[in-house]
């Protein structure tokens, strides 16, 4: 089914003919993630296995929000080359391909929003905007030129150009990591596919669509107490799965800000883990939202 809406969405937006071969490739694997999670019928479920797959969500979404989003796609901090890479590394984990297709994709998203030349406007119906242009073979490849600034670091291009590598190596750590627990503490209950499906699979599935719901959902439902020239909108449900995210009208308003829930009730758990990286030296110069956008977004 996946498929075939990529096909049709591809021919009604013009794709080559490479374009919808292209697609075969990252719809199948998709596919096969949202399918494996009814292994989760097979391999059981335990105390261990939900804390994994919890925390793996929790850390991976970080990556995503903080260093995928903030840093790479806006610079709203700076870092080491160190904690850029390592971030980048646990980014690349969440199977949401590499630092510089995100950032590039993103980076389109923000010059063009909601019109001609985003990725994925709200125009081209909601499940083009969700998940249908992240499996078009329109968007396999990244645009360097708008991320030059991160393309002069190998490891980065390396990570984009084997995206595969890392979640592979990801899951397969959490595979042994179960192995090792059902061999020497078998009272958990748990087992390497256990932890593979939960920690992995079932973590991956929900993480991915959580973070595709800021490009679907965050344009159609929310408040926009900024008027901005897109269809941009603050939500409350989409910021807590994100981390934050969910304060997208704010973003739209002023997207080189390292906060996104602008005002104290506006819960930002990333801002909260980044102001804590920077009380610990591992990021400075936090880029914050200038008073005059703060008494606008109050008015």
């Amino acid at each position: 089914m996946f498929a075939a809406l990529v096909s049709w969405f591809d021919t009604t937006r013009g794709g080559t003919r490479a374009g919808r071969r292209t697609d075969w490739v990252r719809v199948i694997p998709l596919i096969g993630l949202h399918v494996a999670c009814l292994a989760v019928l097979f391999v059981g479920v335990s105390p261990v296995a939900v804390v994994v797959a919890v925390a793996s969500y929790l850390l991976r979404m970080f990556a995503i929000t903080a260093f995928y989003h903030r840093y790479f796609s806006h610079r709203a901090f700076r870092t080491s080359r160190g904690v850029q890479f390592v971030f980048a590394l646990i980014g690349a984990a969440a199977t949401q391909r590499g630092p510089l297709w995100w950032a590039a994709h993103h980076r389109s998203h923000h010059r063009h929003a909601d019109g001609e030349g985003d990725p994925h406007r709200p125009a081209d119906g909601v499940l083009w905007s969700h998940i249908g242009w992240f499996l078009s073979g329109e968007h396999f490849h990244a645009d360097r030129e708008r991320v030059r600034d991160w393309a002069r670091f190998p490891e980065l291009v390396w990570l984009d150009r084997f995206d595969l590598v890392v979640p592979v190596a990801y899951a397969a750590g959490l595979y042994g990591l179960g192995a090792v627990l059902e061999a020497l503490a078998p009272g958990l209950n748990t087992t390497g596919a256990q932890l593979l499906v939960w920690g992995y699979v079932v973590s991956t599935v929900v993480l991915l669509h959580a973070t595709l719901l800021v490009n679907s959902l965050a344009h159609r439902m929310g408040t926009r107490p900024f008027a901005t020239p897109d269809q941009s909108r603050n939500n409350l449900f989409i910021a807590l799965l994100t981390l934050g995210e969910g304060w997208h009208n704010n973003h739209h308003r002023c997207a080189g800000s390292a906060r996104q829930g602008f005002y104290w009730w506006q819960i930002d758990i990333t801002y909260y883990l980044l102001r804590l990286l920077a009380a610990c030296g591992l990021i400075w110069k936090l880029r914050g939202v200038p008073p005059a956008v703060l008494a606008e977004g109050r008015q």
